[in-house]
């Protein structure tokens, strides 16, 4: 609580001076309460969860046999270029099929999945090979647009020199 100091009167005789007071403030009372207000707060508080995605990975074969052979009409490659480009493809490379370009945005590369091609075929499989210039902010878009068209078969693959060599002589970059 506040209090108010007075000096006492001196008891001499002469001219009464003006009592002088002087202010103490005690602050145990404010550190209370904001101990109080801190602990509130903390204990109120809820935290972002942090946002996973879930991969299942599949279990590495023993040996190299258990491999099967991807057909060229049952394949389609997505390949994530440097500054946010992406390039896709049907079949496979050994075909020199045509490269085309596209946008992670709505009426891009998700219209394609969404696609009589792509969602007829049952036994189409996506191959999504990032370029070592891409960044990982592309690869977590590409797979939550193959989360969202709900495409049931898709695999990070490593991008081959064929596929590169492809992107350059058809797009030219």
């Amino acid at each position: 609580m506040a209090e108010i100091q007075q000096q006492a009167d001196s008891g001499k005789g002469g001219k009464k001076r003006a009592k002088r007071s002087s202010t103490k403030i005690d602050m145990t009372p404010l550190v209370d309460l904001a101990a109080l207000l801190i602990t509130f707060f903390m204990l109120t508080t809820t935290f972002n969860k942090p946002q996973t995605m879930e991969i299942n990975m599949p279990v590495k074969p023993e040996d190299d046999s258990e491999q099967i052979a991807l057909k060229a009409s049952n394949a389609m490659t997505i390949i994530l270029g440097e500054n946010d480009e992406l390039y896709y493809y049907f079949g496979l490379v050994e075909d020199n099929p045509e490269v085309i370009e596209s946008s992670y945005a709505a009426n891009g590369i998700r219209q394609v999945l969404l696609s009589p091609r792509v969602k007829s075929n049952d036994k189409m499989t996506v191959l999504v090979k990032p370029m070592e210039e891409s960044r990982y902010k592309n690869m977590v878009d590409i797979l939550d647009e193959l989360k969202i068209t709900d495409t049931k078969k898709f695999a990070m693959v490593d991008i081959a020199d064929a596929d590169k060599k492809l992107v350059q002589e058809q797009i030219g970059n």
